[in-house]
């Protein structure tokens, strides 16, 4: 597989607590890569570490098999990695289409955001033709000219998604995607990524506490527990684990209640 993101013995501390020691792990492209744990496992702040929003204590990040460890989000935004958060940061009185379009947009300007509203026939029009692909790839093309704020929680998980989309990154950190869907509305956002992953060879690196999500849409999974990296394998195996049912989910039952609510999407 190509590669993609690598985290190499990944440690970061706050103070004189370490909240993530020794992780490694490999998000390469065309592969949808899940990172799950229980609630302060360390998935967040390793994500963190991973955008360049938090500066690892040891450890390497890798993006494309280039070292970005030191640089910013910004900069690593630039070399095509994109990030979405567990809280939606959308503009609640901009239309659909608007929101989706800052995407691209926000790449025109690169360190110099004034080029955003310098932008040349061409460049608007790449940005209109980003929007579209953008929504028609998440299904909401139909909601283009709704202003966010009419939207339901599970419409406004598509439009984060296609913003990032539109952004044309490569490698996608998601995180919490599912938070506040329903079953039908997670199963069509799983459709979704898996279609990004095998049609146009997306790497996505999806932090989730739904388990039948994770179960249906990921190839390869990494356990966290306590800030430590405890299990990796691909479902099935996760499944199989006695630590991760005892670290994660806490007993046999509960994980193949998620194994058995897993569908092909």
């Amino acid at each position: 597989m190509t590669a993609g993101l690598e985290v190499r013995d990944l440690s970061v501390r706050y103070g004189g607590n370490v909240a993530v020691a020794g992780v490694t792990l490999s998000a390469p492209m065309g592969r949808l890569t899940g990172l799950i744990g229980p609630n302060g496992a360390g998935k967040t702040t390793t994500f963190n570490a991973c955008s360049g929003l938090l500066r690892p204590a040891t450890g390497q990040v890798l993006l494309f098999d280039s070292d970005v460890t030191r640089l910013g989000p910004a900069r690593r935004a630039r070399r095509k990695l994109g990030r979405t958060f567990q809280r939606m940061e959308l503009f609640s009185s901009m239309t659909v289409a608007e929101n989706v379009a800052l995407g691209r947009e926000a790449g025109l300007g690169g360190s110099n955001p004034l080029r955003q509203f310098l932008a040349s026939p061409a460049q608007r029009r790449a940005v209109q033709a980003a929007t579209e692909e953008a929504l028609d790839a998440c299904f909401i093309t139909d909601l283009a000219h709704q202003a966010v704020e009419t939207l339901s929680t599970g419409q406004r998980r598509l439009v984060e998604l296609a913003r990032v989309l539109a952004g044309g990154f490569r490698m996608l950190l998601l995180d919490e995607v599912s938070s506040g869907l329903d079953h039908a509305e997670s199963e069509h956002l799983g459709g979704i990524l898996r279609r990004l992953v095998d049609e146009r060879g997306v790497g996505i690196l999806l932090v989730e506490h739904d388990m039948a999500l994770v179960m249906a849409v990921c190839d390869y999974l990494y356990v966290l527990d306590f800030g430590k990296p405890i299990f990796e394998g691909t479902p099935p195996e996760v499944q199989a684990s006695p630590i991760v049912r005892a670290a994660y989910l806490g007993s046999e039952a509960g994980l193949q209640a998620a194994g058995h609510a897993a569908k092909v999407v």
